[in-house]
């Protein structure tokens, strides 16, 4: 698979990410290009997995190919005219943060009860093995822990996003009804849901209000109505919502694994959520 080369004077910036950036083709509205900050592999197997992704029928952008402007490589997808990701309606439309989080809670909940064909995706617990075998941040002691509560969770052939946050759901809006879609599919997996749930919380609950407001657009108290309405639809009224929050930051802890790989510094705001529990 050899990237098309392209100029990128043809495409306008619109957002960046913790792995790349994001461009609008300046004259084709069908065309939107993710440019990688790492490197070919990462976007040649975001690019095999969108594609096994998008043809299992799970709401996300059309893949396109790989290409490069000779120093970056990255994937054009089928744009979707004017969609806005709930972190940023979030920010725009506080008043409805509970609303689009049971919105969001509706669609995770569909991703979840797909059933992946196993050859073809990897297991959440295998990547999760390979994060904690690099990561430079955690004791032997703390890797041994952690790798023996990862090995111990429920075992599961159903579809996780693996990066999942209010910022890789975007939806279009026409007449009142809402239209989702995933994005950011380079961590695409298959395993026990909660080891997606705790990413949703990690994101709403956990970061400092600088953050949330640089990077999500919205105040903390605002992220918080978002997970007070996810948590709600996903898990249901009637749920032991303390027994659901105890199993649900552990796995919140967890994700800083994702989280260092990707800042390349340790993050003690996440890790607290392991402390006492796993260690």
């Amino acid at each position: 698979m050899e990237p098309k080369l392209i100029d990128l004077n043809d495409y306008v910036r619109t957002g960046e990410g913790a792995n790349g950036a994001s461009y609008n083709h300046k004259t084709d509205p069908n065309i939107m290009l993710k440019l990688y900050f790492r490197n070919f592999e990462a976007a040649k197997l975001e690019l095999e997995v969108a594609q096994k992704v998008y043809a299992m029928g799970i709401p996300t952008p059309e893949p396109g190919d790989l290409v490069t402007d000779g120093k970056q490589v990255g994937i054009r997808f089928r744009r979707i005219e004017g969609k806005k990701s709930y972190s940023r309606a979030c920010g725009d439309h506080p008043e409805l943060a509970e609303e689009y989080g049971k919105e969001f809670a509706q669609l995770c909940k569909k991703l979840h009860s797909v059933h992946v064909d196993t050859t073809q995706f990897e297991n959440v617990k295998d990547r999760l093995y390979k994060m904690l075998a690099d990561n430079p941040f955690f004791t032997d002691e703390q890797k041994q822990k952690i790798h023996d509560f990862i090995a111990a969770a429920p075992d599961a052939d159903t579809a996780i996003h693996g990066d999942l946050q209010f910022g890789n759901g975007i939806f279009t809006e026409k007449d009142g009804v809402r239209t989702p879609y995933f994005i950011d599919l380079g961590d695409f997996c298959y395993g026990y849901p909660m080891f997606d749930i705790g990413m949703v919380y990690l994101c709403c609950c956990l970061n400092d209000e600088s953050w949330t407001m640089e990077v999500n657009h919205m105040t903390n108290a605002t992220a918080a109505r978002f997970w007070d309405g996810f948590a709600q639809e996903y898990f249901g009224k009637d749920a032991d919502m303390e027994k659901v929050m105890k199993e649900v930051k552990i796995y919140a802890g967890l994700k800083t694994l994702i989280v260092e790989r990707d800042t390349k510094c340790p993050m003690p705001q996440f890790r607290a959520m392991l402390e006492g529990t796993i260690y």
